[in-house]
């Protein structure tokens, strides 16, 4: 699996992957993406901040995520937890794949922990697939924050 930034060129792909990512929550009784999320406006700015990157299966463009260095402000309160520590890190955000290719979480978290080794990332607590993936690749529970929206989201973190 190839992993390159993203450009504007792919926003229509893009797009599609989190149509369907949003689809496959919603069947799965997961509402972390209800009411459009990510919105268009912000996959842009990922795209233009240079924290958005594809996936690819050969030409085929099969998954997305966000990498973001430095502090992320939904991370400054936890509850019933603590970080892990108080070290510089990264954050994966706004993962999806169309399904058409295994291993998008495995590349998406061995791509950020080559850039960043210490890494956190939160998901919705119904998200369970995403929490059996992350717990098995080492990530440590933490606590809950809560996400621009006000809704309350698993934290993890895996230290480097």
């Amino acid at each position: 699996m190839t992993i390159r930034k993203t450009t504007l060129a792919d926003l229509s792909e893009v797009l599609d992957i989190y149509v369907y990512a949003r689809e496959q929550m919603a069947a799965a009784g997961n509402p972390q993406w209800a009411g459009g999320r990510p919105s268009e406006e912000t996959v842009k700015a990922d795209i233009v901040a240079g924290n958005s990157y594809v996936m690819l299966d050969g030409d085929e463009l099969v998954g997305v995520f966000t990498l973001i260095l430095g502090e992320e402000p939904t991370y400054a309160l936890i509850e019933d937890g603590a970080w892990l520590d108080d070290e510089p890190y990264g954050t994966l955000h706004r993962i999806a794949s169309n399904g058409k290719a295994r291993g998008v979480m495995q590349a998406a978290l061995a791509f950020c922990e080559g850039v960043s080794p210490n890494m956190r990332v939160d998901t919705h607590e119904k998200n369970l697939a995403m929490q059996h993936i992350l717990e098995k690749n080492g990530y440590v529970y933490c606590g809950r924050i809560y996400v621009d929206d006000g809704t309350p989201r698993r934290a993890y973190q895996k230290p480097g």
